[in-house]
């Protein structure tokens, strides 16, 4: 079993990719995505996208490109109401008629009737997919998928796979690691590495982590070490917004999500794949802090008045912190990112306040975005002359996703500002 850490969201982009990104992100990792919006506009700019998605699962959103439309009880099992077994993994079949493995050429009706082939017994509707070759704009997009409505009986479900190969050896940073429940409200998440060395990750939960809507988001996550990614996710609707819940929960139970993915047939779908190119080594950024430095000195900035409950963080950029002065707990996060040239017209308008020093800082108070009943939030946001780029916020609730649990924040806007305009991230 992996060591579980805090885990954000990384932003990514381009249209369709930004839309899938989107999507899984409000699922898992939503663990908050904080700052995607500059991270979006810093990611291009340096065309690193390092981490690739959030949540759960960067690739995870390939998974779910083009459907119209990320995390797991300790036991994993069977789920309640499933259907048919799929069993294990099954034994690799011939390449449909006219199709040669290693042919870069599976047609999107290939990719439905694979998916359709390896599920139980049912009825399906709703089909889309995209083969391994395309035209126009898409040509370069080498993301094959399927997705269609399933209905074993039991209610109509979206179910999706989604596939791509990476290079060898080289994972996302995040990945296959499950969310902190601080930060994100799940059933279940599992990640393990199995006796091939592939890494797997299970995950239940909901489509939005506020619960707002009951429709359920379930999925498997799995990397070869011969880099090819296979994710599976199904939802307990015909669709991953926008349709009523149509059933408990979705279909298959986590060892049939495994099976899926695990399914030998995806194999040469993925071999046909264009091989990746090997990455180049990511300079690192001598400004850029470690999740777990930044954690150091935010909770070094709190009033003595507060107690520190529960903490954590992501690689780089990002930590949280859930304090108490008697009152209940606060949620507490901050993002520091190094580099955010040219989002300043973006985020900071004309009413920002500029200090002695070129910083600008903007302030807000008001609804939680994405909180439960009652969540108000206070967030300082401050951006220095070289693009330096600091932001705080502070919950009336003890986690993201939960309910108000105290009148307000536990910090004030003045000692959020006094945080995020400390000389102790520029050392």
């Amino acid at each position: 079993m992996y060591e579980n850490r805090a885990r954000e969201g990384r932003g990514p982009f381009e249209d369709e990719l930004g839309a899938a990104m989107k999507r899984t992100g409000e699922g898992f990792s939503s663990a908050g995505l904080p700052l995607v919006d500059g991270g979006i506009a810093r990611g291009r700019r340096r065309a690193v996208l390092r981490r690739g998605a959030v949540v759960t699962g960067s690739v995870a959103a390939l998974a779910v490109i083009g459907l119209g439309g990320s995390y797991v009880t300790g036991g994993i099992g069977g789920s309640q109401g499933a259907g048919a077994a799929v069993g294990a993994p099954p034994a690799a079949k011939e390449a449909p008629a006219g199709q040669r493995p290693g042919s870069g050429n599976y047609s999107a009706n290939q990719m439905i009737k694979l998916l359709e082939g390896l599920l139980p017994e049912g009825e399906f509707s709703g089909q889309e997919g995209r083969g391994t070759k395309e035209t126009g704009e898409l040509k370069d997009l080498h993301a094959p998928y399927a997705s269609v409505v399933y209905d074993d009986g039991r209610g109509k479900a979206a179910v999706s796979v989604g596939l791509s190969r990476q290079y060898p050896g080289r994972q996302p940073d995040g990945d296959f690691l499950c969310p902190d429940k601080n930060l994100t409200a799940y059933e279940a998440c599992s990640g393990t590495t199995l006796e091939d060395g592939s890494r797997l990750l299970l995950f239940k939960g909901w489509e939005y982590p506020d619960r707002r809507e009951e429709t359920r988001l379930w999925y498997a996550d799995l990397l070869t070490p011969a880099g090819h990614r296979i994710t599976v996710t199904e939802w307990n609707a015909p669709a991953e917004k926008g349709s009523p819940v149509s059933r408990p929960a979705p279909p298959l139970s986590l060892d049939q999500l495994e099976g899926l993915v695990r399914a030998a047939e995806w194999r040469p779908v993925i071999e046909s794949l264009p091989e990746p190119a090997k990455p180049p080594l990511e300079q690192p950024d001598p400004e850029q802090l470690s999740g777990e430095e930044i954690l150091r000195r935010l909770t070094g900035r709190f009033p003595e008045r507060l107690t520190v409950k529960a903490s954590g963080y992501q690689e780089a950029e990002y930590a949280f912190a859930v304090v108490d002065d008697g009152e209940g707990g606060s949620f507490v996060q901050i993002n520091v990112q190094p580099d955010m040239s040219g989002v300043e017209g973006d985020l900071f308008g004309p009413d920002a306040k500029v200090l002695a020093d070129g910083t600008k800082v903007t302030t807000r108070e008001g609804p939680g975005e994405k909180g439960g009943a009652g969540v108000n939030m206070r967030e300082v946001d401050t951006i220095r002359p070289d693009g330096f780029r600091v932001v705080v916020s502070a919950y009336n609730a003890a986690a993201q996703h939960e309910a108000a649990s105290r009148e307000f924040p536990a910090l004030t806007l003045a000692e959020l500002e006094e945080i995020a305009t400390s000389t102790v991230w520029r050392s």
